[in-house]
């Protein structure tokens, strides 16, 4: 890893990143891609060592309270925050200065902030968004090799579910001729309505790939899925979206088993969701 002072820490939508750059190892990582001008290696993780300074000079200045999220692009629980803890020092400043806050994670070490989702959510609101692929354990390794596995991040939701702190579950990506079957969704599924997710968030059966990730992926086909690679690219060329051949009655199963079980899973929906703070209980704190 290696430590910049960065200008600027929060987008105008509310987004941040402590960190650029993971230590996952997920062999989809679209966060790979070349046309984010990342200027160092993937492994090498950038970590903007004055986030939380700049977070609360950017909060002060807000004339009313936002939801903050983190984790669109690098996952805020990777292996370095144990030892740096930026992601907790700024959830700290969410919740001095009343903000709601949201994180999206593949790692069950969100755990230890369960102190602070606490506070946030019964200040304002807190939601926790968690990945979910693989249902099983053995193909999440290979798929997801340096992070908690698919039962450890259900068990992390079920805490959470515990607390009364919502949660959303990203099903995605799912990968062509990989983990695109019934079973593998209706065991995620099984997972998102045991935790009591609110919404699950579910863009089709297939994954995006572009320079920079698709070589990335290649060379774990190879490794993992000897003779796969070649299917893919006699299927898909040098496609961006690569959808797989059961979207269509695997969607059918998602929308109709949501339904059942009264989980969110409009993905506007569930994006409108993320972003509002809730005004009419909170403004008279400001």
């Amino acid at each position: 890893m290696h430590f910049v002072e960065a200008k600027g820490i929060l987008s105008q939508s509310g987004g941040m990143n402590v960190y650029r750059g993971c230590s996952h190892g997920c062999i989809y990582c679209d966060s790979r891609s070349a046309c984010y001008n990342m200027q160092h290696k993937f492994e090498d993780i950038e970590v903007k060592i004055n986030a939380p300074q700049l977070l609360e000079t950017a909060l002060r200045k807000k004339k009313s309270p936002i939801m903050v999220g983190t984790g669109s692009m690098c996952d805020p629980y990777m292996h370095i925050e144990n030892e740096l803890q930026l992601t907790r020092k700024c959830l700290q400043i969410i919740e001095k200065y009343g903000f709601g806050a949201t994180v999206i994670t593949k790692s069950k070490n969100v755990l230890r902030d369960m102190d602070l989702y606490k506070s946030i959510n019964k200040k304002s609101k807190a939601v926790i968004q968690m990945t979910l692929t693989t249902f099983d354990e053995n193909l999440c390794k290979i798929l997801e090799p340096n992070v908690s596995t698919a039962k450890e991040r259900f068990e992390a939701l079920t805490e959470f579910k515990k607390e009364g702190i919502p949660t959303v579950v990203w099903l995605t990506p799912i990968l062509p001729f990989i983990n695109d079957t019934e079973e593998n969704l209706r065991g995620i599924l099984n997972y998102c309505f045991e935790a009591g997710v609110k919404g699950i968030l579910f863009f089709g059966m297939g994954l995006t790939l572009r320079g920079g990730n698709r070589e990335y992926f290649y060379k774990a086909l190879d490794k993992y899925f000897p003779g796969l690679k070649e299917k893919y690219i006699k299927k898909y060329g040098e496609s961006y979206s690569l959808l797989s051949d059961n979207n269509s009655c695997l969607m059918k199963i998602f929308h109709s088993e949501c339904e059942k079980h009264g989980v969110m899973h409009n993905v506007d929906e569930i994006f409108s969701y993320l972003h509002k703070f809730p005004f009419e209980e909170q403004i008279s704190l400001f």
